[in-house]
């Protein structure tokens, strides 16, 4: 999946001859998981059409303040695309328009929507060799590098004048691969590898039947999630679960009983950066494992447990410059235990909730905790989403790494 999947696009289309490679880079910002939106300059419309772009898009194309429909008159209004988008590209970029967005000039509603827009700002310019090295195109170029504007270079090949050299607008797939590049390459978690294991693990009695919990691995999944958006490598070991997560930063290792979990953790500790451990793993499992199925002989059935492997405890033994964060579900004396399990498993960081707090624990979509780190730092969080969980955790997290 592309880190650019479920981003809000707002490509700005200008009035040049690289305007006919847009339906090509629509397509693509789609194909990647993009929602796309189109503002066009009233030139670009001799280069590329509305319709083309609106059907590739599948959304309005906005070229006017106003769409006439009839004697209704629709605003658009510059200000909401500029909050809707997450990414602002403009496309191509002709030195006329560089000199207008360089300069605060704001005849169009591109321009208009340029000068709103609060998200980070892509420019792919296009023109022809002299135009290119003017001086007054430099300036442009020094200029929105001054507003943190980030350009797509130019490459160098046959222009339209007839000309060779550079202005040539980058190629669609060159775009979406510089743009994928630079936000992955400014997250806070690029280039390190997070171990994370979710759900719970069963442990079989018979062929049929097994000793599990309640557990439905959101929490997990979530943070898988969430450290993937943050540029993180991540190993996702999880127990038998429904969630589901597709990303091209996440591995997932599907295991079933405790002794599973434990080696797939095992083999990928060492080169992680982070362990996060939230699966609920079984504390026990039958001694003996039936290989038939247990016939209902009797009115009663004695099963023999034994410990499972604490994978936990385990990994603080070993661990180096590892960064540490166990979960403890608790249902009394909360906070002692989990400073308990904090010391005892070696851990930086520990992730406490209670089944007494409504909203939190297992299957729902909520969870309330409380971080308790190795340095007895007590922080207390109000209910919350998952997702929100996972988020506060990384956080804290990226500002001890």
């Amino acid at each position: 999946m592309s880190i650019l999947s479920g981003k809000n696009i707002l490509l700005g289309i200008t009035g040049g001859i690289a305007a006919y490679k847009t339906a090509s880079l629509v397509r693509l910002f789609v194909k990647s998981g993009a929602n796309v939106k189109v503002v066009m300059t009233p030139a670009s419309k001799e280069f590329v059409t509305p319709l083309t772009l609106s059907t590739l898009s599948k959304n309005p194309v906005y070229s006017s303040f106003t769409n006439e429909d009839e004697d209704t008159a629709v605003w658009n209004s510059h200000v909401d695309l500029g909050l809707w988008a997450d990414f602002l590209v403009v496309a191509p970029a002709t030195a006329n328009t560089l000199s207008k967005m360089a300069n605060g000039v704001c005849d169009n509603l591109l321009l208009a929507t340029y000068l709103s827009a609060k998200c980070p700002v892509y420019y792919a310019p296009a023109m022809d060799l002299d135009m290119y090295k003017h001086p007054t195109t430099a300036q442009s170029f020094e200029k929105l590098n001054d507003f943190n504007n980030i350009m797509i270079p130019a490459t160098s090949g046959e222009l339209a004048s007839g000309l060779v050299g550079e202005g040539r607008m980058a190629e669609p797939e060159d775009i979406i691969s510089f743009i994928e590049n630079d936000i992955l390459g400014k997250l806070p978690l690029r280039g390190k590898k997070i171990l994370i294991t979710a759900g719970p693990t069963y442990e079989a009695i018979d062929p049929v039947r097994f000793i599990g919990n309640h557990s439905s691995g959101k929490m997990g999944f979530e943070i898988a999630k969430e450290a993937a958006n943050l540029g993180a490598e991540v190993i996702l070991v999880t127990g038998p679960t429904s969630q589901t997560v597709s990303h091209s930063l996440i591995k997932v290792i599907p295991v079933v009983s405790g002794q599973d979990m434990y080696n797939a953790v095992h083999d990928h500790f060492q080169s992680a950066d982070v362990a996060i451990l939230s699966a609920a793993v079984a504390d026990y499992k039958p001694k003996e494992v039936a290989v038939e199925k247990i016939k209902k002989n009797s009115t009663s059935l004695t099963l023999e447990l034994e410990k499972t492997k604490d994978i936990l405890a385990s990994i603080g033994s070993i661990k180096k410059q590892q960064y540490l964060v166990g979960f403890a579900l608790e249902t009394q004396d909360e906070l002692e235990n989990a400073k308990g399990k904090l010391k005892r498993k070696n851990l930086n960081l520990i992730v406490l909730n209670s089944l007494n707090d409504k909203g939190a624990g297992f299957k729902g979509d909520t969870n309330k905790v409380t971080f308790i780190d190795d340095e007895n730092k007590i922080t207390a969080f109000e209910l919350k989403s998952k997702a929100e969980v996972a988020s506060d955790l990384l956080n804290k997290i990226i500002s001890h790494i």
